[in-house]
């Protein structure tokens, strides 16, 4: 089930930065660039603060390939997804729900404190969007009022709390995974919001 997940969360990712690079425009390489950093700048971050070296993603090309594959098959079902905006929102949500569960596991399985663990699930998850969204000129949607790294955190609570419950282990990650793409969800439909700080 994990690996299914994570294999979800970067094709998502994939086709959300690549999503973003057609609607700015960008030629080819243009695109393959956004959609390459986009999945795996998060869990590339996350591995080198747990010493994971070298990263995942050079250790097993099939994670190249999934990418490669995915933001061919985006650019190829564009029209079917004209609604640009919309489709980036949901392909990005879903691999924030999918890449917080890898980023906390990972942290498990280094054996380190919740507290840290849910810090390198919420890098995980929201990094490669940072970078997306700097790459196409864009204020990252981590830094705006909307409820995104939020959400992380508080999918990594729900984690950690049904991990005491000692609950099984696919149980806890679909649970993980839903609730920080139902927080996101409901965050936007409803217009939940942080509040700004102004002069």
């Amino acid at each position: 089930m994990f690996s299914i997940l994570d294999i979800l969360g970067t094709v998502a990712f994939a086709v959300s930065g690549t999503l973003a690079a057609i609607q700015k425009r960008l030629d080819l390489f243009g695109i393959l660039t956004i959609s390459f950093v986009t999945a795996i700048g998060g869990g590339t971050l996350r591995d080198v603060m747990i010493g994971n070296t070298p990263v995942l993603w050079m250790q097993d090309l099939s994670y190249f390939y999934i990418v490669l594959v995915s933001t061919v098959l985006a650019i190829i079902f564009r029209k079917r997804l004209s609604i640009l905006r919309t489709s980036i929102f949901l392909f990005d949500t879903i691999g924030l729900g999918l890449f917080t569960l890898v980023g906390l596991e990972k942290g498990v399985a280094a054996d380190l404190d919740p507290l840290i663990c849910i810090s390198l699930g919420t890098i995980s998850a929201c990094f490669g969007g940072v970078l997306r969204d700097i790459l196409c000129n864009e204020i990252p949607v981590i830094f705006q009022k909307e409820i995104y790294a939020t959400a992380c955190i508080f999918g990594g609570f729900i984690f950690f709390l049904l991990k005491y419950l000692n609950l099984n282990d696919d149980l806890i990650f679909l649970s993980t995974a839903g609730s920080i793409i139902t927080i996101r969800l409901l965050a936007v439909i409803k217009k939940w919001s942080l509040p700004t700080i102004t002069l």
